[in-house]
């Protein structure tokens, strides 16, 4: 399993999000601002199978993406 972290331009989330949810995946969102001229970005939180990782990887293209090993994954 996977964390992937994505930081998605403000003007964008609405439709990427959107995207992820019609392919069945979901996302912790949280805004975040930063860059150069510190314009508002939001960071999605996104768990994944790795055998699902690529598919999510291309519906983020476009967006700064890392991609975490996760050793343990519990839902409660």
């Amino acid at each position: 399993m996977k964390l992937v972290i994505t930081i998605i331009q403000d003007t964008e989330v609405t439709q990427k999000l959107n995207t992820l949810t019609e392919n069945g995946f979901s996302a912790t969102k949280l805004a975040s601002t930063g860059g150069f001229l510190k314009a508002g970005n939001t960071t999605l939180l996104i768990g994944v199978d790795d055998h699902k990782l690529e598919s999510l990887m291309q519906l983020l293209e476009g967006a700064t993406v890392f991609v975490l090993n996760v050793e343990r994954f519990e839902r409660i």
